[in-house]
């Protein structure tokens, strides 16, 4: 990349594999496999990328660092997918604690916390009408995210309005996060 590019504004680390199976049966292997895709592999391109953020990075505007969480790592999740909200809960730590660290280095580190929206990964539920129906209801919203839900929030965190955020992770999942609070 430094062949190509001087400078990298905005890193989004859009890692994502996700692993279902009852309790007695979940292999050890899908830990491994969710772990090297949600995890290490955000923090393996951060890590290699920080030479060009470090070179787009300014007071006024800083390199920004996007990581794409889940709400499943926020709460608990009701499908038996123990290695994706465990792995998804490691990307929100790990986005705090790279952005303790890269803060004085004016490279803010922020997560998005998406819920259901349309994808390969929610596929096997969201193509079924019943199971699709049955999900956006229980979305306090009553919908399933759309693309632009997304792409405002990081949009924003991209954006001049984002400059002052760092450490957050960022619920866009109409309301699903605060309904598992109350």
């Amino acid at each position: 990349m430094e062949q190509r590019e001087s400078a990298l504004h905005v890193l989004v680390n859009n890692a994502g594999a996700t692993w279902g199976a009852p309790l007695e049966e979940y292999p050890d292997t899908a830990f491994d496999k969710l772990l090297d895709v949600n995890v290490k592999a955000v923090f393996a391109l951060t890590v290699r990328m920080l030479p060009l953020l470090r070179a787009a990075a300014s007071d006024d505007d800083p390199a920004r660092v996007i990581n794409v969480g889940s709400v499943d790592g926020l709460s608990v999740p009701v499908q038996e997918t123990y290695a994706y909200s465990a792995s998804k809960a490691a990307v929100h730590m790990l986005t705090r604690h790279l952005a303790m660290r890269l803060a004085a280095e004016r490279i803010t580190v922020n997560a998005m916390a998406p819920g259901p929206f349309d994808s390969k990964m929610m596929a096997f539920l969201l193509d079924d009408p019943t199971s699709r129906d049955m999900i956006a209801r229980h979305v306090p919203l009553g919908r399933i995210g759309r693309p632009d839900d997304v792409a405002g929030l990081a949009i924003f965190l991209a954006s001049r309005a984002g400059a002052y955020l760092t450490g957050t992770v960022i619920p866009v999942d109409g309301g699903l996060s605060a309904r598992a609070r109350s």
